[in-house]
């Protein structure tokens, strides 16, 4: 359990920094001065690489480190980063870099903005790095203890049976403590922290103390991650699947200019991409080193058909990648709207990230709620076949996501009349009179995108992705949503371009107050409502794997091999 604990801290801090980085945007517009579009632009490929990364590194782990190495090799990037990303704060270095202390656009010097790009890519480094490898480097160490467990157990061999009852009675108690303990350890990751994040850190007014903070907390969490060096479980690289991929793409092309046997029909694979089927035709070798460089040239027909899977699933996963575009507004132009919106209820000022809390919370619900999955399961079962429930999981994402944007639009609408009536268009730092809670639904909605997605794709890449990848499926997930985030950037831009033809005024100034993101957010529903159409027609092409009948046809293979 102290393997457990020590690598529990390490989410604790993730959880921390993750509430600290939700006002980057906020912390550019101001301290920086930055546009609006370029600290977006800043902001939403940061997220997006850190999202992309895992698949890579996922690669690193299997074939080469480990998950040990890479989580100790994260956690360094991720303490360092922090750090750096606290010292480029203006009051930090001013005396040695020759800078004003003061959190103005004048005092970020050089120094300031090469530590401030520096902590970005270490912290992305740190994020992905963690994402690859905790969960599973937590479930190494949960069954090294049962693991433990159950031997000490087999070695008591004792006489009585009454004794062994008793013992068993013990055993199962100790089980049960087990979770229960986990269970209140994983509790300070869902409520101490976020209350931390959410409340405390947001009334601590200086920057660097603000990233200060989860800067020492990730320090210390590093160090007690590595004081359990000895008594860490460290399974060996085993190679990664990724690695068969490219094989069979290589093996492919290197018989590019042969032709497929005549009796090809005979053995049982897909019609499409016959172009790989070539990997899979058998060329003598004359010596040993061909024999072992053959692995490049020859690849099963297992191989053959989990690499045509993969690739049938590429139109129905770029599909996925608007979602992540809406995605990415959350923690940009809706959070940069509620900063000089009115944060009061009552006499309290609530502080922005309570809106992340009510995002988490909807998030989390729909991402990992066990009644939730159980109960949509049920019910989209009885209207659907098995195979069609991850895809129509999808187009609840995406009806969400379409919601999300009209909403988010109405209510621009709404902020932007309040500012002409008040007259603030040329006073973007004035308080508008009006209540922050108007974003709540757009939060809610948007908390209900992405975690309907990220079930949804986790649902699809399980039942459709080769067996093989199972340590990817979340990491894909991840990815779409990381390239629809990075995505995101084109698209302000284009639309920027588009909105300044005919000598108009473009939709996107240097200040929120001058800016149309309501016409930004109308312009993404009608993007997204054409992605669901054309979701619709690519979910209508593709031919989904029925897991009941792979289950089916496992069962039969291993009744037919028993004698």
């Amino acid at each position: 359990m102290a393997s457990f604990v020590r690598v529990g801290v390490l989410v604790w801090a993730d959880v921390l920094i993750a509430y600290a980085l939700f006002v980057m945007m906020p912390y550019l517009t101001t301290v920086w001065n930055l546009n609006i579009t370029r600290a977006a632009a800043i902001v939403n490929v940061f997220y997006g690489v850190a999202s992309i990364m895992p698949i890579g590194m996922a690669f690193l782990v299997d074939a080469f480190i480990g998950d040990y190495w890479m989580l100790l090799l994260s956690s360094l990037a991720y303490s360092i980063g922090v750090s750096f990303l606290a010292m480029s704060t203006p009051p930090v270095l001013s005396k040695a870099a020759g800078n004003c202390g003061a959190y103005k656009p004048d005092c970020i010097g050089d120094t300031q903005k090469a530590l401030f790009y520096t902590a970005l890519a270490l912290i992305a480094i740190g994020m992905s790095g963690h994402i690859t490898s905790l969960d599973y480097f937590l479930n190494q160490q949960i069954k090294k203890n049962q693991k433990s467990d159950q031997d000490d157990s087999e070695k008591q061999q004792p006489a009585n049976h009454q004794i062994k009852k008793n013992q068993k009675s013990d055993q199962d108690e100790s089980e049960k403590l087990d979770p229960t303990l986990r269970q209140v350890l994983g509790m300070f990751s869902v409520i101490i922290f976020p209350i931390v994040g959410c409340i405390a850190l947001p009334y601590i007014k200086p920057w660097s103390v603000r990233f200060g903070i989860p800067a020492i907390c990730t320090v210390v969490a590093t160090f007690l991650f590595t004081t359990g060096y000895c008594s860490y479980r460290r399974d060996k690289p085993q190679g990664s699947p990724l690695k068969t991929l490219c094989r069979v793409f290589v093996a492919s092309a290197s018989k590019m200019c042969r032709h497929l046997p005549s009796n090809d029909n005979q053995v049982p694979h897909t019609r499409s991409l016959r172009c790989l089927d070539k990997a899979a035709i058998e060329v003598q070798t004359q010596n040993q080193e061909q024999i072992e460089q053959s692995r490049w040239k020859l690849c099963t027909r297992e191989e053959v058909e989990e690499t045509k899977m993969v690739i049938h699933m590429i139109p129905m996963w770029m599909t996925f990648i608007m979602c992540g575009v809406v995605i990415s507004i959350g923690n940009t132009y809706f959070l940069e709207q509620a900063t000089d919106m009115n944060r009061k209820v009552g006499k309290l000022k609530v502080p922005l990230p309570i809106l992340k809390f009510f995002y988490d919370l909807v998030k989390e619900h729909f991402k990992k709620g066990d009644r939730f999955k159980k109960l949509y399961v049920q019910v989209t079962k009885k209207v659907i076949p098995e195979r069609y429930v991850p895809p129509f999981g999808m187009v609840v994402a995406m009806l969400f996501s379409i919601l999300c944007c009209i909403t988010a639009a109405e209510v621009e609408t709404r902020r932007l009349d309040v500012i002409r009536r008040h007259g603030f268009l040329d006073k973007p730092n004035e308080k508008i009179p009006m209540s922050m809670f108007w974003l709540l639904p757009q939060f809610l909605l948007l908390g209900a995108v992405d975690g309907m997605s990220n079930f949804s794709i986790d649902q699809f890449f399980t039942t459709q992705a080769p067996t093989s990848m199972t340590r990817y499926l979340k990491l894909f997930s991840y990815g779409v949503i990381g390239a629809g985030t990075v995505g995101s950037v084109l698209s302000v831009y284009v639309v920027s371009k588009v909105s300044e033809r005919g000598g108009s005024q473009s939709w996107f100034q240097d200040t929120l107050n001058k800016s149309r993101l309501d016409n930004y957010y109308w312009t993404l529903t009608v993007l997204s409502s054409v992605n669901l159409i054309l979701y619709v027609l690519v979910a209508w092409w593709y031919t989904c794997r029925d897991p009941s009948e792979d289950a089916n046809k496992a069962t039969k293979n291993e009744e037919s091999t028993q004698p």
